[in-house]
């Protein structure tokens, strides 16, 4: 199993990463390193993959998270006893709970990794263009805000794998929603010269959201790396279909003793 893994700035950073496709036993479009259990993968190398990725963090299972996704803007703060059930529906996890991983999957949609370092206060969270466009992304840091007291100017983010705008083409339909929800079209929205059709930028968009409301740029870290061309190691749905495996985004607290 390969990590691709992140750093953020502090004395006992968080333990952060996106998974790359290889090293486990799926196969075909899932092949290889699939941990989510309902895009249609083999239950039985969904628990194995989890298996090898709770060994590389030294964890149980049950302290791996990850919530079933359905493109909202739902958000639930997350402990060790957390039921399974209230993780239906949730695109965005936030824990305080040390040793606890939590994370989302992602096949091109924008994987976002928030740490409070002053707080002690990690969340993951699912931005696909219907996410971004409610503003998921500026939700969970309202929330984080409410709920732990973080300040949007000392919080560092990581914006994982995800689809580029290059490679982004949307109907003008979605180019609407986007203008709706007020966002900057000028910085997100461009036209292929080739095609005439238009691109979004979702990493531009969902960095937007968080920059206004105080996030500074400075701390906010791009992957820079689209799924869609890089397909063989990071899974794609627009390049292997949706009847395939997910990238899982995972931030983990240390135990501090």
């Amino acid at each position: 199993m390969k990590l691709l893994e992140y750093t953020f700035q502090d004395a006992c950073p968080p333990r952060a990463f996106s998974t790359q496709r290889q090293g486990g036993v799926g196969e075909g479009a899932y092949a290889s390193f699939n941990i989510t259990h309902y895009c249609g993968d083999s239950a039985e190398n969904v628990r194995a993959n989890r298996r090898i990725l709770c060994a590389e963090l030294g964890i149980t299972d049950e302290r791996l998270v990850l919530p079933r996704q359905t493109h909202s803007d739902n958000i639930a703060i997350v402990t060790l006893e957390t039921p399974t059930e209230a993780l239906e529906g949730v695109d965005a996890v936030i824990t305080h709970e040390e040793g606890l991983c939590i994370g989302v999957s992602t096949a091109d949609c924008i994987p976002l990794l928030y740490f409070d370092a002053q707080h002690r206060v990690v969340a993951a969270v699912h931005a696909g263009w219907r996410g971004t466009v409610s503003g998921i992304a500026r939700k969970t840091l309202l929330m984080m805000q409410e709920v732990y007291g973080t300040k949007p100017e000392n919080l560092q983010v990581v914006v994982g794998p995800g689809i580029s705008a290059r490679a982004f083409e949307v109907g003008e339909e979605v180019v609407d929603a986007f203008r709706n929800a007020d966002f900057d079209m000028e910085r997100i929205h461009h036209i292929n010269p080739q095609t005439q059709k238009s691109h979004l930028d979702l990493w531009e968009a969902n960095i937007g959201l968080l920059v206004k409301e105080g996030v500074r740029r400075e701390n906010v870290h791009v992957s820079g790396i689209c799924t869609y061309t890089s397909h063989e190691t990071y899974f794609s749905a627009r390049r292997l279909g949706i009847h395939s495996g997910r990238i899982f985004t995972g931030i983990m607290l240390p135990k501090l003793k």
